[in-house]
């Protein structure tokens, strides 16, 4: 483990760094990795992103002012990754064993990396990239304080979760001084909903289940879904939070059918429950408010797996 000073000082040394973006990708680890490349690029430096993943179109704003760059890297960056698993493919065939930093803040990360960079008191990975920033002399200009503010904002449910600290918005407070745009960027990333995404909600309440006296609510997401209502990745991003916002619920449980076989699994939890460490049971992990793992299993099964361990913590 190293600090973010070490960390600066290794960035000050390198050069032709690829950052790695996590699959399925939301606002941290996307805010984090354009506001890094912006950053390092600023500074003169040759770097890229890439995620194995599509970026949906809600999200196309963050590299604004990321210039596409083309060379052999020679150092691998990864941002909010806690596991190698979560890289998904073709990044993690390609560079798995050889990540040279992973800056992340997730309790749960495995190590993976030669060097690692977490802090699991920061809120989201942007505010561990914001501090590295300022430790390089990197400029962040309004469109990188929009990325970085993306990623708080997003990682702390618009600064709702528990995860929140009070250097969660001073951060955030600086960002906006820098010329971030909350207003839009909060509106666009929880108002504003597209037509698929409505028709998304509406066919998960319909499959929305009680268990162990109503504390835990339990919700299904299908390929056929998806298909049906035309979904994107950024409709379906999100909707893991609906059980949880469910009157006397404690834990939410979404299981979603995988593309290529199997089910992914989100839990979100109230104090004192911790989904992390339900999670890690199946050798998943996150946060204790939100956490996941997969099953290559039938749904069914997947759900009873996950409902015996919940029971046991409960």
């Amino acid at each position: 483990m190293i600090t973010r000073n070490e960390a600066a000082d290794f960035l000050r040394e390198a050069d032709n760094i690829l950052i790695l973006s996590h699959q399925y990708p939301d606002g941290d680890t996307l805010g984090s990795a354009t506001a890094l490349c912006r950053g390092l690029q600023k500074l003169g430096k040759h770097a890229m992103i890439r995620c194995s993943d599509a970026i949906v179109p809600k999200y196309q704003y963050l590299f604004s002012g990321v210039e596409e760059q083309a060379f052999t890297p020679s150092v691998i960056v990864a941002v909010d990754i806690a596991d190698l698993q979560l890289i998904g493919e073709p990044n993690r065939s390609l560079y798995g064993d050889k990540i040279d930093l992973c800056i992340d803040h997730h309790p749960s990360n495995s190590d993976y990396a030669k060097r690692t960079c977490v802090d699991a008191k920061a809120a989201a990975t942007c505010e561990i990239i914001f501090d590295l920033l300022n430790l390089l002399g990197a400029e962040i200009d309004p469109v990188t304080a929009d990325s970085l503010y993306t990623g708080i904002t997003t990682d702390t449910g618009c600064f709702k979760y528990i995860n929140v600290t009070p250097t969660t918005y001073r951060i955030a407070a600086a960002l906006v001084e820098k010329g971030a745009d909350g207003h839009r960027i909060n509106r666009l990333m929880f108002d504003t909903k597209s037509r698929a995404r409505i028709e998304m909600e509406r066919c998960v309440m319909d499959t929305i289940r009680y268990f162990y006296d109503n504390r835990v609510a339990v919700i299904k997401i299908t390929n056929e879904m998806i298909s049906s209502t035309g979904a994107t990745e950024g409709d379906i991003e999100g909707l893991a939070s609906i059980p949880r916002a469910i009157e006397g619920v404690v834990i939410g449980v979404t299981i979603r059918e995988k593309a290529d076989g199997g089910y992914k699994i989100s839990l979100r939890a109230q104090p004192p429950q911790n989904a992390s460490e339900i999670c890690a049971v199946f050798g998943g992990g996150g946060h204790a408010g939100a956490a996941g793992c997969t099953f290559n299993t039938t749904m069914e099964e997947a759900e009873s797996l996950m409902l015996a361990e919940i029971g046991k913590h409960l």
